[in-house]
């Protein structure tokens, strides 16, 4: 079924390309690009089967973010961090998954995890308020996933959290207007005392640990690999995505340039720039076979019904942070290799080297804390087990 739902996609990259600049217009991704999304199945990718998912593997997910992104960047990254969400709801308690998918099974979420809200302890769950940036694509979904920090009656941090959140107990406040990822709609959600059940909580002490209440009856493989792995792929992914379709509009632009300045010669020609697609597409592939290699190592300890070698879950973030400034560095090499042109409105290239260095300052992509962690690792000290 993924391979379905893979050329599906690829089908409808002409069409999210030409929409590429209505997407930046809007701010929001298009209605009829997230319907036409929907109808491949691709929202599907990572919800469990009893809610009519198909538990692919996570690289066939990848996959189709990549081609996404390579169309558009900003459908690829909401397309990416929305259709991520379905995985962790399937950790929480199977009540909470009910509440979601019980009535319609294409119902979609979107997050924001820093924990800028408040969450106190209540009998029978929190009460939670507060104010989340960023959450991309939050006009398309119908809950939320929050992030926040439990308090205790004496204002003690006693857990950190995600909460889940439906429509209906959520203000969404329209302030997304950038200069990069312009299309992803990430606005703010407000939420003002709301009381949010146990059940729909998960507790990111767990998840660190690879466990969650779901996994009773989500039992797939898919479902016991480490949250950070599975999360912050979703954001190198959309990069390496807008890496593959600069690197494509480059290659086209040159082939009928010629360089008035070097009389009249034409750029294919060009030894150097035969160079500089040759680095820019390594480090793009060096992105990309990282990332999957590492994931594709997860998942034969999680088969073997071993435990993920730490030194691994660390390495998953090493490269991920890496993966993501390979991108970032190859796209930055064709646009300024490009010429003039490529300032045009209209083209990918400028549109990716925007979309690209925005997404850059996610925190996910913050490369000193990563390596920071992976380098300890190896010297010997302790590793927080709930950031990795």
């Amino acid at each position: 079924m993924s391979q379905a739902v893979l050329d599906g996609v690829r089908d409808l990259l002409p069409t999210l390309r030409e929409r590429a600049d209505e997407t930046e217009r809007l701010r929001v991704v298009p209605e009829a690009s997230v319907k036409e999304l929907e109808q491949t199945g691709f929202f599907r990718l990572l919800q469990p089967k009893r809610f009519d998912g198909f538990e692919s593997d996570p690289v066939d997910f990848y996959t189709a973010v990549r081609d996404i992104a390579s169309a558009c960047g900003s459908t690829g990254w909401v397309s990416s961090v929305v259709g991520v969400h379905p995985w962790q709801v399937a950790l929480f308690a199977d009540e909470a998954q009910q509440a979601v998918w019980g009535s319609d099974t294409n119902v979609r979420l979107s997050s924001s995890y820093a924990p800028t809200g408040k969450a106190t302890l209540t009998e029978g769950g929190f009460t939670l308020s507060g104010k989340w940036s960023f959450s991309s694509g939050c006009d398309h979904c119908q809950w939320v996933l929050l992030g926040g920090l439990v308090f205790n009656d004496e204002g003690n941090v006693v857990d950190f959290r995600t909460f889940m959140i439906p429509r209906s107990d959520y203000q969404i406040n329209d302030v997304w207007h950038m200069v990069g990822l312009a299309g992803t709609g990430s606005n703010d959600i407000v939420v003002d005392n709301v009381f949010v059940p146990e059940a729909f909580t998960l507790s990111m002490g767990e998840t660190g640990q690879c466990r969650g209440p779901g996994q009773e009856v989500n039992t797939s493989d898919l479902y016991k690999l480490p949250f950070h792995s599975i999360f912050t792929g979703t954001i190198t992914t959309p990069i390496i995505g807008m890496a593959r379709g600069a690197y494509a509009e480059h290659v086209e632009m040159q082939q009928n340039r010629v360089r008035a300045a070097y009389l009249g010669e034409k750029v294919t020609l060009d030894p150097f720039a035969a160079v500089r697609i040759a680095r820019a597409s390594s480090e793009i592939d060096a992105a990309w076979a990282l990332l999957t290699n590492n994931i594709r190592e997860e998942q034969a300890h999680v088969a073997k019904g071993e435990k993920i070698p730490l030194e691994l879950r660390l390495r998953v973030r090493r490269d991920q942070v890496i993966g993501s400034q390979r991108a970032i560095d190859a796209i930055d090499a064709l646009f300024e290799a490009s010429g003039g042109r490529a300032l045009a409105n209209g083209t990918y290239l400028q549109r990716a080297w925007r979309d690209a260095h925005a997404g850059r300052v996610h925190a996910a992509n913050d490369p000193e804390r990563a390596l920071q962690m992976y380098g300890a690792q190896q010297f010997g000290h302790k590793v927080d087990p709930g950031m990795y």
